[in-house]
């Protein structure tokens, strides 16, 4: 069975996080959203931090980020030890974001991107493995103080 993919979203993303709950089902890969649970107002970084804090403590592996553009919601992911959080709009950036990057949590625009087209990068996401090799180097400097791996 997969590992399981945590999910968060403010108002803006709400819609599009049901999105992908149901493309999750669809693919067999169990999740945990931790809200919001309407398209009420919220703050976009309560709900960030919520995922991105999971994935920094190994509670989960990866994790789906939606606000309005994917952009303020990565910001704050991001800002989390070990988190990689990407914005994708298209296919190719979904699967760079993994094969380059090895993003670990994937940021999603509720009103920039259709349902249609979140399915297929969140597929792309999931299934594409990361690379590795001189990639690997690169990733490892991304954190503050980072190094080569040795």
């Amino acid at each position: 069975m997969p590992e399981p993919v945590i999910l968060g979203a403010d108002h803006a993303g709400f819609e599009l996080k049901e999105t992908v709950k149901k493309a999750l089902e669809r693919l067999g890969v169990p999740y945990d959203d931790v809200g919001t649970r309407s398209s009420e107002a919220v703050d976009y970084p309560d709900f960030a931090h919520r995922v991105a804090e999971a994935v920094e403590k190994g509670r989960y592996t990866r994790g789906v980020v939606v606000c309005g553009t994917g952009i303020g919601v990565s910001m704050a992911a991001n800002r989390h030890r070990g988190v990689r959080a990407a914005v994708a709009y298209d296919e190719e950036t979904a699967r760079l974001s993994r094969e380059h990057n090895d993003a670990n949590v994937l940021a999603l625009g509720g009103r920039t991107i259709d349902p249609g087209l979140a399915e297929r990068i969140l597929e792309i996401w999931l299934k594409t493995p990361f690379a590795g090799g001189r990639h690997e180097r690169r990733v490892a400097k991304i954190e503050p103080g980072g190094t080569e791996p040795k």
